[in-house]
């Protein structure tokens, strides 16, 4: 039984995370920088030192890092109800947000109420985009090796926007640097001493939801394994998230349309919270035919599905994170991992710039986002908050 003290404090400590939960704008280094003003300036509940090699740790996993920094961080502090709770916290200002922004684009299509007031926040969001795949790649793309991993990954994205060339790609990536193991620093390695069950959990909920799925044909179950497996492939947070997301649910499947994507990947920049909200957005608007409670449904089980692996890999992962980071082959394949994500944000952003390439407007806008980006350090929110205004007042 939790002594009632400590008890206490951590129900300070979640509302800690439900107040980071609801200013936290912007994507995982300003979670980062916050994360470090509460939580171990003001609060102390870890030192810097032990917050740092967290958010190294689940950089280094699939799944949203901002996410999993708040997991990791309260899987130590507290355990795994405490991580749990936490998770919930983090993810349910957001989520909600995000839902009922689907309703209310949903609702605004089936009154046939125009949306061209979101003419300038779609190129935006596309703008976006290519500054997160260049911010990316000048922190990864070091050599010939990571050079070729990228062009190869953003050709064959670009051809194949198929939901199945995300983890071959990424993983095939990861394999190709590992192989290029022998240039790292050997360090001195201890024994690994792993507990499984958080890593059979894991798969385990991919297989039943895979097969409930394909036996009952639900959409919601079918939605949560999409959402589950798609967490549990994405490496480097929501920029690349975005990508794989578009493929599947946009050009693969038709579940939204092209400017309704847009609209939700923009309002994720005026969302506090993590970037992965993007998929509850998704979800819900997957489940447009089904009514509002339709919507609900499919924002609830897109939440679920995107955050449960890395929550998972955190569980599995967080015990022996000291000693795995000492082999070469681990270190290496980090590499081709990030490589592989970065080309895949490209390839995405080609294909959404595309057929807006045939318009002066949008172009425009896009060029215009991207120097204002490059060249002020105007918050991403307050330029999506600009661009709707513009859209209600500009004919």
């Amino acid at each position: 039984m939790t002594h009632p003290i400590r008890r206490f404090r951590y129900i300070i400590y979640l509302l800690d995370i439900l107040l980071l939960s609801c200013t936290a704008f912007g994507g995982p280094q300003v979670h980062l920088m916050m994360m470090i003003e509460r939580l171990v300036r003001k609060r102390g509940y870890i030192t810097e030192e032990e917050l740092l090699e967290l958010q190294a740790l689940c950089q280094v996993l699939p799944g949203p890092s901002s996410t999993q920094t708040v997991t990791a961080i309260s899987l130590k502090i507290g355990g795994q109800p405490l991580a749990y709770l936490s998770l919930l916290v983090w993810s349910l200002p957001a989520m909600i947000l995000m839902t009922l922004a689907a309703i209310g684009i949903h609702y605004l299509e089936a009154n046939e109420i125009s949306l061209s007031f979101t003419r300038f926040v779609g190129p935006m969001a596309v703008a976006f985009l290519m500054y997160g795949a260049y911010s990316i790649a000048r922190k990864v793309i070091h050599d010939a090796q990571s050079w070729t991993l990228l062009l190869v990954s953003i050709i064959l994205a670009y051809l194949y926007p198929s939901p199945y060339t995300t983890p071959i790609l990424i993983i095939s990536g990861g394999i190709a640097a590992s192989l290029n193991f022998k240039k790292h620093e050997k360090m001195e390695r201890a024994p690994i001493r792993i507990t499984w069950r958080p890593l059979i959990f894991w798969i385990s909920v991919l297989i039943a939801a895979a097969l409930v799925g394909k036996i009952t044909n639900s959409l919601p179950v079918r939605l949560f394994e999409n959402f589950y497996r798609n967490g549990s492939l994405v490496f480097g947070g929501g920029q690349v998230l975005i990508p794989i997301l578009y493929n599947e649910f946009v050009e693969f499947k038709s579940y939204l349309t092209n400017q309704e994507f847009l609209s939700g990947m923009a309002l994720t920049q005026v969302v506090p919270g993590p970037v992965f909200s993007i998929a509850t957005y998704v979800g819900s608007m997957s489940m447009q035919p089904d009514g509002i409670s339709g919507q609900i449904i499919g924002g609830f089980v897109a939440t679920a599905g995107i955050f449960l692996p890395g929550t998972f890999f955190i569980f599995f992962a967080y015990p022996f994170w000291d000693q795995l980071k000492r082999y070469r082959g681990i270190r290496a394949s980090l590499q081709g991992i990030h490589a592989a994500s970065c080309g895949l944000t490209i390839a995405a952003a080609m294909s959404m710039f595309g057929p807006m390439a045939q318009s002066t407007q949008p172009v425009l806008t896009v060029i215009a986002t991207l120097l204002i980006m490059a060249f002020t350090k105007i918050p991403s929110w307050l330029i999506i908050i600009a661009g709707l205004v513009l859209g209600i007042f500009i004919p």
